[in-house]
């Protein structure tokens, strides 16, 4: 009788030191998933079933229960009520987790972002709008561009490859796009950037650095860090992720990065808190924070809130004819310029080209000289891989891709990859990578180019 009652005791112990020890990283898929969701709902106007279907069917997420509130626009998520998140829309910022804060109170703040033309691009020539040109380059091999798009696509009910949107820009000109229409994507559609964000805080910092209120090579004005070693980190340093804090990019657990995104109201205040590690620029390290760190320096220099959120769509997206693009804010009001962009792939495709363009557009010099060139730099510890918020191509890693290729990447696959030599600008947005292969789309777009 008393063995009967041990072995009950003993299983329903493990089980609770098991749900204690993992309860934390529930708040982390409930966080993902809320956010993932209300986005999807609220900004880019898509299915909730074909979300679960596309963005939130891995890992533990797919286990967790949403509910959408359609008339406050929040979403809130849990696992079978337990470790609850909710997201919130405001107007002009996008969606964000209330984590500490009332979810009222952050209803009653938006505003409009400064779209200079809100009616429709069909009737106005590409770049600038979406009436495309019937272009014909004789070097292009248009059965092979087919053949490489559709083959990054899958076919009806397989979910492989899960690429979502393809657009290819060959000297300047759309010459091939395709959209996963059963999962409900067209050329419409807002998709999430996710990190390739990282690259549109870059040009914010060239537009300040064109205005003379940003340079690279000051020191961080981090007024938290002036008394310890952090005092010596550059911006610079940040842009090219070797500023030496003790960051943890990992999201399969409790992490740095994980409590920024998914457990914090305040992401500047949860990265400029990231002690310090080992002296700048003699490692490279990939860091989320380190974005959120110039998103937060950014803020303090513009000096006022609403030209701050104002700043992308006035100095950038509505110059260069990006009409789709929001870049959400935390519930501090920060940008969130590590992973939460979202654009049309056209508009995606539209930022990609500005930087093919050495940051100039139809004459109008958005970035400063020579700035794409100091985006294009390597880190000193990258092994070539990394420079400043783009990823780079001189490693090779993509052996088959010319060596001067550099790429704005994202979670999950997303890609604007930019070949000055080759003329190209090619993006790829998807729902995953695990069946994609990045070189291999490339050579076969490269291969259709003769």
């Amino acid at each position: 009788m008393r063995r009967k009652i041990v072995i009950p005791v003993v299983v329903i112990t493990t089980l609770i030191i098991i749900v204690a020890s993992q309860y934390p990283k529930l708040y982390l898929a409930t966080g993902y998933g809320a956010k993932s969701m209300a986005t999807a709902v609220f900004v880019a106007g898509r299915d909730p079933q074909m979300v679960n279907l596309t963005d939130l069917n891995y890992s533990i997420v797919k286990y967790s229960q949403s509910i959408i509130d359609y008339e406050n626009k929040s979403v809130t998520t849990s696992f079978w009520g337990m470790a609850k998140q909710t997201a919130v829309y405001r107007k002009g910022y996008g969606c964000c987790l209330i984590g500490d804060r009332s979810a009222d109170s952050l209803r009653t703040v938006g505003f409009d972002p400064p779209v200079i033309r809100q009616d429709g691009v069909w009737h106005i020539a590409w770049p600038n709008g979406d009436l495309v040109k019937d272009t014909v380059y004789p070097e292009i091999d248009t059965l092979k561009m087919k053949s490489a798009i559709d083959g990054v696509f899958d076919k009806p009910s397989v979910y492989e490859k899960r690429t979502a949107a393809v657009v290819v820009i060959y000297k300047g000109e759309l010459v091939a796009e395709k959209y996963d229409k059963p999962l409900g994507i067209t050329p419409d559609t807002r998709l999430w950037g996710w990190s390739m964000t990282k690259s549109v805080m870059n040009a914010m910092a060239g537009v300040l650095t064109k205005q003379g209120k940003l340079d690279v090579n000051a020191v961080a004005p981090v007024p938290e860090w002036q008394k310890d070693l952090r005092r010596d980190i550059t911006i610079s340093n940040l842009m090219h992720m070797s500023s030496g804090l003790k960051w943890d990019e990992n999201y399969s657990d409790v992490s740095s990065a994980t409590n920024m995104l998914y457990r914090s109201a305040d992401a500047y205040k949860v990265a400029i808190d990231v002690p310090y590690q080992k002296k700048p620029e003699t490692d490279w390290n990939y860091s989320s924070g380190t974005t959120n760190i110039l998103s937060g320096i950014m803020r303090t220099l513009i000096g006022d809130d609403q030209v701050y959120h104002e700043f992308p769509y006035r100095e950038i997206f509505n110059k260069i004819g990006i009409t789709s693009m929001i870049v959400e804010t935390d519930a501090a009001g920060n940008f969130i310029g590590s992973s939460y962009g979202y654009a049309t792939a056209r508009d995606w495709a539209r930022f990609g080209l500005l930087y093919y363009n050495d940051g100039v557009w139809k004459g109008d010099t958005i970035l400063p000289k020579g700035w794409v060139n100091y985006s294009r730099t390597p880190a000193v510890a990258s092994k070539g891989e990394y420079g400043a918020q783009f990823w780079l191509n001189k490693s090779k890693k993509l052996s088959d891709v010319p060596e001067d290729l550099f790429s704005c990447n994202g979670h999950r696959g997303q890609r604007v990859y930019i070949i000055p030599s080759r003329n190209l600008v090619v993006v790829r947005l998807g729902f995953s990578e695990e069946g994609f292969n990045h070189n291999d789309f490339l050579k076969g777009i490269l291969a259709a180019i003769r």
